[in-house]
């Protein structure tokens, strides 16, 4: 299975994470080398089938053919890692079983340490893990995921100049809408406030989000609830939203006033 220098393919629908996990394994595995790329499971089978590396790392959740269903088709001929973002199911299951998993975003010390993994099973020369019925059991799983309620949306890119930033739901303070455009008010990687407008109506992005973490307040503003410092009541059935380290304030109006009336 192995040559001279390990080999590697990364599998995962999005091109800049793909890149991500490339620039990363070449930090913490600077001898691996990256021989193929792919958008979906079925890529990924296919550039298997072509390369033979000798790792593979397989996002869970691509359209099409998942990177569990790849993984059956790949079986024990290469060592699996799996890239997961916030997969509760999947995680569970990776975290009783044996298979190698990293969560997204990728943190290079997680990384490092699933690579020691990999790397020491190969120096070993041990085979692959056989994890066929764990394999199936995660397979049915997705299944079930799939069939049932969308999974909330995690991500969100926006264009900034030339770049395209991806904005991470999590860090997201709120939304407010324009008439073509939403204002995305989210915390920048130094942990301040930060601004960018994306060409998707609010009510498109709300449909996605989780509705335990965001709630609409205002026909015109959504809020993440972990962001609020606190609600101050208004006159005629108002009330403002403060929030946490911003200085913006929020209107909620009376058809949402229900969602703070035990304060």
């Amino acid at each position: 299975m192995t040559a001279s220098r390990p080999t590697a393919l990364i599998a995962d629908d999005e091109p800049l994470l793909r890149e991500a996990l490339a620039r990363q394994l070449q930090q913490v595995w600077p001898e691996l080398e990256i021989i193929a790329e792919a958008r979906n499971g079925r890529d990924a089978v296919k550039h298997f089938e072509e390369r033979h590396p000798d790792v593979c790392f397989l996002d869970v959740q691509m359209p099409g053919m998942s990177g569990v269903e790849a993984a059956q088709k790949i079986g024990h001929r290469a060592h699996l890692v799996f890239v997961t973002a916030f997969d509760h199911y999947a995680v569970q299951a990776f975290a009783q079983g044996v298979l190698d998993y990293v969560m997204k975003p990728v943190e290079c010390a997680r990384l490092a340490e699933t690579v020691a993994r990999v790397k020491e099973r190969m120096r070993a020369a041990e085979p692959a893990l056989n994890t066929e019925a764990l394999l199936q059991q995660l397979t049915a799983q997705i299944a079930e995921l799939r069939s049932g309620v969308p999974s909330a949306l995690k991500w969100i890119r926006a264009q900034m100049g030339n770049n395209v930033r991806l904005i991470a739901v999590d860090d997201i303070d709120f939304l407010r809408s324009d008439t073509k455009y939403t204002l995305i008010a989210w915390r920048g990687d130094n942990g301040q406030p930060a601004e960018a407008l994306v060409r998707m109506s609010l009510k498109e992005i709300t449909a996605q989000l989780d509705p335990a973490q965001f709630a609409q307040v205002h026909r015109s503003v959504v809020v993440n609830l972990r962001a609020i410092s606190h609600v101050r009541r208004g006159d005629n059935e108002t009330a403002d939203i403060h929030l946490k380290g911003r200085n913006e304030v929020l209107p909620v109006s009376r058809s949402y006033l229900h969602l703070f009336r035990q304060m």
